[in-house]
């Protein structure tokens, strides 16, 4: 087995120039949605210790300022900015407070979303469909809108959407979440090829089952872990940092030669 590689081993990166690994995304300005909890939180914090400059979104008293004193304290900056992405005024304010902060925006992951499951769809009601596409669908638009702007201003940059496994194929009893998450897949493939001419690289990562908040209002239901384990071929369901840790390398240069792509980071789940 070849040995590994020594953390400061040097690359060329895709302009041609030699540079460090590890410092892929260093003093860039990344701009994390969803980012108090789960993968957002995970993907930020990431980010920030890989030198990145920070904006963290989510709403309200939802822990997002913790998670920006938490990159400050490790060494890191960062700045908080309560949003509610499903309103267009509000991307427009945290990435406007980006570029105000930090002078640009490099980086994107549109992480922010919201879960619907347990009902047939002939018994879903319009409001459920409305609440779910307001945030998972309409949020990724808005956000993206506003980022693509900024990175336009100064040259590009690259964004990664958060879709799921359920983007990918279809769950019984989950068709409001599942018909969001695939629609954030075209989506991106869309505004992929728009942009990829102009240095704006634009992927979607689709996470099987992960230990996030959302697994942890539910996680008490008699069989409920065990049956999630046993859909991922692996044995077990994701943490955060796994999926984390694709999202940030999709952000990064390493990655300068992949636009319009889906990433299932699933631990098999789809490969069946």
């Amino acid at each position: 087995m070849p040995a590994e590689a020594p953390p400061d081993v040097v690359r060329l990166s895709r302009h041609g120039e030699l540079r460090r690994q590890g410092e892929t995304v260093k003093d860039k300005v990344a701009l994390v949605t969803g980012a108090a909890s789960g993968i957002g939180k995970a993907s930020a914090l990431l980010l920030g210790r890989l030198g990145a400059r920070v904006v963290l979104v989510s709403l309200p008293d939802t822990g997002g300022e913790q998670v920006a004193r938490e990159i400050e304290s490790a060494g890191g900056s960062a700045r908080f900015v309560p949003a509610d992405v499903s309103k267009g005024a509000d991307c427009e304010r945290a990435v406007r407070s980006a570029v105000e902060t930090f002078g640009r925006l490099d980086l994107a992951m549109n992480n922010a979303g919201t879960f619907a499951m347990g009902k047939l769809l002939a018994d879903e009601d319009e409001a459920t469909w409305d609440r779910v596409h307001s945030v998972n669908l309409k949020g990724v638009f808005l956000c993206m809108k506003h980022e693509i702007r900024a990175m336009l201003a100064t040259g590009g940059g690259a964004i990664v959407n958060t879709s799921s496994i359920a983007g990918l194929v279809g769950e019984a009893t989950m068709a409001i979440y599942a018909a969001s998450k695939h629609g954030v897949i075209g989506l991106t493939r869309t505004a992929a090829l728009e942009y990829a001419q102009q240095n704006i690289r634009i992927n979607a990562i689709c996470p099987g089952g992960t230990r996030t908040n959302m697994f942890e209002a539910v996680k008490d239901a008699p069989g409920f872990i065990e049956m999630v384990n046993s859909l991922h071929p692996v044995g077990r369901m994701g943490e955060p940092e796994e999926i984390a840790a694709a999202a940030v390398f999709l952000l990064s240069p390493e990655a300068s030669f992949i636009t319009g792509a889906t990433l299932a980071v699933d631990g098999g789940l789809t490969a069946r």
